[in-house]
């Protein structure tokens, strides 16, 4: 007799380390369901978003023999899925050959294909158990979301880090012979008035390869360097370098008091408030205010900075994030994208919103370290 789990693939597909935590938790749900009588057997079904395929997730009962791969066969065809009763609801499902009883709670309805649990029993279900087999598919469902989620965000940063390579390393190779023109016009100019000019523009090619380095490891969450810094400081740091045009539009910064200590990429986050702020100032009109706030929490901290232009359409909402684009002129479209990757890869979110009134909200969700009060 064997006892335990099994756990098989129904498409072709390969585990990882992500795809164990799911189903880790739905062997854990059916442990639990099979150890309610009359249940004996369980059943989840669903979709890995990451391996792009359905799983499943069996398990039996105490003292109860495994069924033959016949069995397990016709199980898995679904053929005797007759019909598709609506999402959290119990239903009761005759199968070939069966004495026992069967039931479906189905989770959800993804890529063409039901997710479930399906148990068998030994005798009707009561009210309660099926209450219990109803809250089991809620909670499953909720973790399948979440999931779902994180496959999505995982994905997206891929994008994002594919992005900012081809990109960064097209630049360079630019760069690189613009440099090298600025130095040989450098050696050239000796004596010549004109050899300042050639100078700043052989420092400034300097910079934006510096700033591309910066960029490229951006695309790459392993080479965060995290260490304690001070949220204010860090706020305050980017207002300063807009200054100039912050005094020629006479706009006021209101920016809270208090602080609190994050553990982040010094330079990566930075460069999200310089990105969030320039546009901020872009945008608002002359004498306007750009409000920036936090809230504190045990875990995290919620950032939010707003200003008082014109605010953001249903585009812009759906879009503001994505690659290459940009409400501004002469803008790339790649400071939010890179904004957010940043974000991503600090184990935060950010959004964006239209204000009552008039102008944008952008909002940051990051964790905060669990020794800081």
């Amino acid at each position: 007799m064997t006892l335990g789990f099994s756990v098989q693939k129904l498409e072709n597909g390969s585990n990882n380390l992500s795809s164990s935590d799911i189903q880790s938790f739905c062997q854990l749900e059916s442990e639990q369901l099979t150890s309610q009588y009359p249940i004996f057997f369980a059943r989840i079904v669903y979709h890995d978003c990451l391996l792009k395929n359905h799983q499943e997730v069996i398990r039996y009962g105490q003292y109860q023999a495994p069924f033959s791969p016949k069995t397990l066969a016709y199980l898995q065809s679904e053929v005797w899925l007759t019909d598709f009763p609506p999402a959290l609801t119990v239903h009761e499902f005759k199968l070939k050959g069966f004495s026992s009883i069967s039931y479906i709670c189905p989770i959800a309805y993804r890529n063409q294909k039901p997710e479930y649990i399906q148990i068998i029993t030994h005798e009707p279900l009561s009210e309660s158990l099926q209450l219990y087999l109803k809250r089991s598919a809620m909670l499953l469902s909720k973790y399948v979301d979440i999931y779902l989620d994180y496959g999505r965000q995982k994905t997206e940063i891929q994008l994002l880090e594919d992005i900012l390579h081809r990109i960064g390393h097209q630049l360079r190779n630019s760069l690189g012979l613009i440099g090298l023109y600025a130095h040989n016009l450098c050696l050239g100019l000796e004596n010549s008035p004109w050899q300042e000019q050639a100078t700043i523009i052989g420092e400034s090619i300097q910079d934006l390869d510096t700033n591309l380095n910066d960029l490229i490891d951006c695309g790459q969450g392993a080479k965060l360097r995290v260490d304690f810094q001070d949220l204010r400081s860090l706020v305050v740091e980017s207002i300063k370098n807009l200054q100039p045009l912050i005094n020629e539009k006479k706009i006021k910064i209101s920016i809270p008091d208090t602080s609190t200590t994050l553990k982040i990429d010094r330079l990566q986050m930075k460069q999200v408030f310089d990105n969030i702020l320039s546009n901020a100032v872009h945008f608002s009109p002359n004498l306007g205010t750009i409000t920036c706030s936090w809230q504190i929490f045990k875990d995290e901290v919620l950032i939010k900075i707003s200003d008082q232009g014109k605010g953001l359409s249903k585009k812009d909402l759906q879009k503001i994030f994505t690659p290459f684009y940009s409400r501004r002129r002469g803008g790339t479209g790649l400071g939010l994208t890179i904004a957010k990757k940043i974000i991503l890869d600090h184990q935060g979110s950010i959004w964006a919103q239209v204000l009552s009134e008039s102008g944008a909200q952008f909002s940051i969700i990051l964790p905060r370290p669990r020794s800081i009060n």
